[in-house]
């Protein structure tokens, strides 16, 4: 089957994902373009990780569709998802294998040579500072080092598009610090990044677009410049407190301190 060439990289068409009475996504329409690197926030439960599971083929949608380089990932599944590279928000790896093992094992499933796979294992695995690891059983990795492994083997395909929720989490600064570099690297060559985060202050240095999803819709969707001019605000973290705050939050800070302390304040 041959690829189409639509000039977005990822389109949402009312995206909807509903549990037993619950709507987790509801009506969800977004096109993201080649090289842009888009972040989508929210509070927690505000459907963020069921939007990716739906894009990336692990949840079915209740109804409407997500559509990754021309590819339905409902109905073209295997098309999609070689074009998808994605490091979940809790990632299963198959800790019983060593980091070369686990990435030659990805590689075989995106039916990359088996030199290649490991040749780029052992570079992914040197550049991230744990090609002494190479050989042990991540049994006993620390979360970080999970982590650097599940990013190798995002990265092992040369995805055009990634799907990131919480990339750095576990992660040191230099190597959050060299991540954050290889996506604006990445993006330049026209590669599309997906990227959902609770640390603001990453998302607005790194993202050029930023979706904000509240209760399963989207409630504001622009860059950093925009989104501070429509809520008056000095900062993305006095947007997203500005827009999907359910209280004043001095308030509510001055009733957990009273909580925890027993103490009343005037």
């Amino acid at each position: 089957m041959n690829a189409p060439t639509p000039e977005a990289a990822v389109v949402f068409r009312d995206l909807t994902r509903t549990f037993e009475e619950i709507e987790a996504v509801t009506g969800v329409n977004l096109t993201v373009p080649r090289g842009q690197i888009c972040g989508y926030l929210g509070p927690n439960g505000a459907g963020k990780t069921t939007t990716v599971k739906m894009a990336t083929g692990m949840l079915r949608p209740t109804s409407g569709t997500a559509v990754i380089e021309g590819f339905d990932i409902a109905e073209s599944p295997l098309e999609a998802k070689a074009r998808i590279g994605v490091v979940p928000e809790t990632g299963a790896l198959y800790e019983n294998l060593t980091p070369r093992e686990y990435l030659t094992l990805v590689g075989h499933l995106y039916h990359i040579d088996r030199d290649e796979a490991e040749g780029k294992a052992e570079t992914f695995l040197k550049l991230f500072g744990i090609a002494d690891a190479a050989g042990r059983t991540m049994t006993s990795f620390s979360r970080g080092m999970k982590q650097k492994v599940l990013i190798s083997a995002a990265l092992l395909h040369n995805p055009s598009v990634l799907f990131l929720d919480e990339p750095l989490s576990g992660l040191d600064a230099n190597t959050a610090l060299v991540l954050k570099e290889l996506l604006r690297e990445l993006a330049s060559q026209g590669k599309t990044v997906f990227y959902c985060s609770h640390v603001l202050e990453v998302v607005e240095k790194v993202c050029d677009r930023i979706v904000i999803l509240n209760n399963g819709r989207i409630i504001a969707d622009g860059n950093v410049e925009e989104l501070k001019d429509l809520t008056s605000t000095a900062s993305l973290e006095g947007v997203f407190s500005e827009l999907t705050s359910t209280g004043d939050l001095p308030d509510i800070v001055r009733a957990f301190s009273e909580s925890v302390t027993g103490v009343k304040r005037e």
